[in-house]
C-alpha cells in the first residue's frame, strides 16, 4: 500500500473542516508529517449538515416571524435549499421594501408558481403519456403484422401438405416457422407487460399531479381551477338527468379587519375554519371550493335553490355563532360572519350570466349589512340586523 501524498492529505482535511462547520481560513494546511484524519461514520459526517440547515431554517421562520407550520418549514426549506429561487428573490425583495412575510402572501406567490409548474408539468405526463400509448400502438401493430405473416405462411404450407411427396419438408419447415412464432410471441408479450406497467405509473402520476394542481394548499379544498371543471361537468349531468342547479358565492365579511388586528397567520386559520366548517355541507350533490382570497364557492345538483339556501344558510348561522380566539394570545376575535349570493343555474341563458346574478346577490347582501344569504333577484329585508 502506497503512503498518502501531502495533496491527498491537505484535501482529507478540507473534507474534514467543510462537514464539522470551521471556515476553509480557520485552521492551518496540516503538516507534511501530520496524521492523516481517521475515515469518518456516516453520523459523523452528516450531522454538522443537518444542524446547520435546521439552524438556517429557524432563523428564516424567526426573521420573518413565521408560525411553525408544516406549510411554513416547507417554504423554509425550500427557500434555504434553493429550492425554490423565485419566491427566495421575491422575499428578499419584499424584505428590503420593509414590507412583512406573511404565510398568505407566500401561498399568493406559490399559488401563480404553483399553477405555472402544474401546467407545464401536467404537459410533460401528457406527452410522456402519448409517447406510451404510441409505443404500445406500435407493439401491438407488430404483433397483428407478425400474426398475419404467420398466418400466411402456415396457409402456404397447409396447402403445399397436400402434395404428399414434400410432406417431410413442409413438415420440418412448419415446425421450424412454429419454433420462431412462439419466440416472436414470448417478446411481444414482454413487451406489451413492459409497456402497459409504464402506462399505468404515467397515469397514476398524471393523477396525482391533477390533484395537486386542483388543491388550494391551505384549506385543502378543491380551487377556482377545479370549481370551473366541476361547473362544467355539473352543467352537462343536470341537464342530461333534468335536475336543477344551484351555484352560490360566500365571502367573509370584514376579513380585512381580522388581518390588521390579528396578523395574517390568525387571519389563514380563520379561512381554514371557515372553509371546514362550508365543507361539511359538501356531498355527492354538493361541491365547496376556496374560489380566492376569502371568498368561497358552492355547487349545488339536483337542489331548488330555496333548499340550496337553508343548507348555505344553516352554515353560516353555526359560524356566527361561534366565538373564536386567537390561540396565539387569547385575544378572541369577535363575531365571524360571512354573506353569500346564490343564483338557480339554468334561470340564466348562459352559465356566465348565472355567475354574475349570484355575485351581485352577493354584494347585494354585503351592502345592505352582511351576515345574510341573498337569491338573485332578491330585495334585502331592511329588518335584518347588520353584522
Amino acid at each position: 500500500m502506497t503512503d498518502e501524498t501531502s495533496e491527498e492529505r491537505a484535501r482529507k482535511s478540507r473534507w474534514w473542516q467543510w462537514f464539522s462547520g470551521s471556515a476553509a481560513g480557520d485552521s492551518a494546511e496540516p503538516d507534511e508529517g501530520a496524521q492523516a484524519p481517521r475515515e469518518l461514520t456516516a453520523r459523523e459526517v452528516w450531522l454538522p449538515a443537518k444542524r446547520r440547515m435546521t439552524s438556517k431554517i429557524a432563523d428564516f421562520l424567526i426573521d420573518h416571524d413565521l408560525e411553525v407550520l408544516p406549510a411554513t418549514l416547507t417554504i423554509a426549506y425550500e427557500c434555504v435549499t434553493g429550492g425554490a429561487p423565485r419566491l427566495a428573490q421575491l422575499i428578499l425583495e419584499r424584505t428590503e421594501k420593509g414590507l412583512p412575510i406573511t404565510l398568505s402572501w407566500i401561498e399568493e406567490q406559490r399559488g401563480e408558481s404553483t399553477a405555472d409548474k402544474s401546467g407545464e408539468a401536467l404537459s410533460v405526463l401528457m406527452s410522456r403519456l402519448e409517447d406510451s400509448l404510441d409505443e404500445f400502438s406500435k407493439t401491438t401493430n407488430g404483433a397483428r403484422t407478425a400474426t398475419n405473416e404467420y398466418s400466411t405462411a402456415l396457409r402456404q404450407h397447409v396447402d403445399d401438405l397436400e402434395g404428399v411427396g414434400r410432406a417431410g419438408v413442409v413438415i420440418t419447415e412448419l415446425a421450424a416457422l412454429t419454433r420462431a412464432m412462439m419466440e416472436r410471441s414470448i417478446a411481444i408479450e414482454t413487451e406489451l407487460a413492459c409497456s402497459e406497467r409504464r402506462a399505468q405509473a404515467l397515469q397514476t402520476t398524471l393523477e396525482e399531479t391533477r390533484r395537486l394542481a386542483d388543491m388550494d394548499h391551505l384549506t385543502g379544498l378543491p380551487n377556482r381551477r377545479a370549481f370551473d371543471h366541476m361547473l362544467e361537468r355539473e352543467m352537462r349531468e343536470a341537464l342530461a338527468n333534468d335536475e336543477a342547479l344551484c351555484v352560490a358565492f360566500v365571502d367573509i365579511d370584514h376579513f380585512k379587519r381580522v388581518n390588521d388586528t390579528h396578523g395574517h397567520p390568525a387571519g389563514d386559520r380563520v379561512l381554514k375554519f371557515v372553509g371546514e366548517t362550508l365543507n361539511r355541507i359538501a356531498d355527492a350533490r354538493c361541491f365547496v371550493a376556496r374560489h380566492g382570497g376569502e371568498e368561497f364557492a358552492v355547487i349545488w345538483r339536483n337542489h331548488s335553490i330555496e333548499k340550496a339556501f337553508r343548507k348555505l344558510d344553516a352554515a353560516r348561522e353555526e359560524i356566527a355563532e361561534r366565538r373564536l380566539v386567537n390561540r396565539a394570545n387569547d385575544s378572541p376575535f369577535g363575531k365571524i360572519t360571512f354573506s353569500g349570493g346564490i343564483a338557480d343555474v339554468f334561470a340564466y341563458p348562459e352559465k356566465s350570466a348565472a355567475l354574475k346574478a349570484a355575485d351581485e346577490a352577493l354584494y347585494a347582501a354585503k351592502e345592505s349589512g352582511r351576515n345574510r344569504i341573498l337569491r338573485a333577484g332578491e330585495t334585502p329585508d331592511p329588518r335584518q340586523q347588520a353584522a
